[in-house]
Formats: structure tokens, C-alpha cells, sequence
């Protein structure tokens, strides 16, 4: 699998915030893909028309309202001392700590972790909150973040 060394993120600075560490473990967990790899998931699960979520239209299951069951905000307790994710989050998403989740901010941006460091770096995560969107490898359920400080649970389609 071809993943690029985190420091070379363009945002890798997201995950070195002195406000939020992380620990050497977690960090050695995220890992952003290689853009063709990155390509490939995004095209496969996300859309095959447009190359960011601002641009998201019919035919794109993201755009498709009947998708999302449940809205919530996540900005509050982002700026809050609270450590876990919003708790919408949590009840509506039963996967195993070690699930593989993709954290798709666009079409050659694409980062790879476990459920369980998600869970604990999401702090981290939301630095990039334009629309980016949380699947599981091989779960239907996903999440989706926008910069307005809103979140919206649901499923993607089969």
C-alpha cells in the first residue's frame, strides 16, 4: 500500500499542535495516502464526478439528502475540554476500535487510521472541516464535517 510520510502533508501541522498532542503510537497510525491510492478510494467511494465536497451534485451519494439520518455540532466541543467525539457521533457509528477508517477531505487527499486513534485525535482531524467525510473500510455508516461546525451522521449506499 502506498501511503506519503505524514511530515509531508501539506497540513502536517495539524497533527504536531502543540494544544493537542498525540502520541508517537497514534502518529505512526496516520497515514495519508499516496495521491494515485488516494485517487482510487475517492473515486470508488466517495464520487466519480467532482474532486472536493464543495462541489458534490446529484448523482454523488454525499449530495443526496436521503443518505444522512442525523445532524449534530461538533465546533462546541471542539473548543471545549471534552475529549470525545460528539456523542450523535458515537451512538450512531458501532464500529471496532481497530476498524480502518478514511478521513477524505478530497479527491488526492485521503488519510488512513484506525477508528480507535480517530476517536482520539479528532481534534487533530477537524483542522480540515471543509466537508470532509469519515467511512469505514467496508461499513456503511460515514460522517460528514463541514466548516460551519455541523456534522451530519448516515449511510452511504451498497
Amino acid at each position: 500500500m502506498s501511503y506519503t510520510p505524514l511530515e509531508k502533508l501539506k497540513n502536517a501541522w495539524i497533527f504536531k499542535h502543540k494544544s493537542l498532542p498525540i502520541s508517537d503510537t497514534d502518529l505512526t497510525k496516520i497515514k495519508p495516502m499516496a495521491k494515485e491510492r488516494a485517487n482510487v478510494l475517492w473515486d470508488t467511494f466517495i464520487s466519480r464526478q467532482v474532486d472536493h465536497p464543495d462541489f458534490f451534485k446529484k448523482g454523488d451519494w454525499p449530495f443526496d439528502n436521503s443518505n444522512w439520518q442525523e445532524q449534530g455540532k461538533w465546533e462546541g466541543i471542539w473548543d471545549s475540554n471534552e475529549e470525545n467525539l460528539p456523542e450523535l457521533i458515537t451512538t450512531s457509528i458501532a464500529w471496532d476500535n481497530n476498524t480502518v477508517v478514511y478521513y477524505c477531505s478530497n479527491r488526492d487527499n485521503v488519510i488512513e487510521t484506525t477508528w480507535a486513534v480517530f476517536k482520539r485525535c479528532w481534534k487533530n482531524f477537524l483542522f480540515m472541516d471543509d466537508g470532509c467525510i469519515l467511512i469505514g473500510k467496508k461499513r456503511k455508516e460515514s460522517v460528514q464535517f463541514n466548516s460551519n461546525g455541523s456534522f451530519k451522521v448516515g449511510n452511504k449506499p451498497s
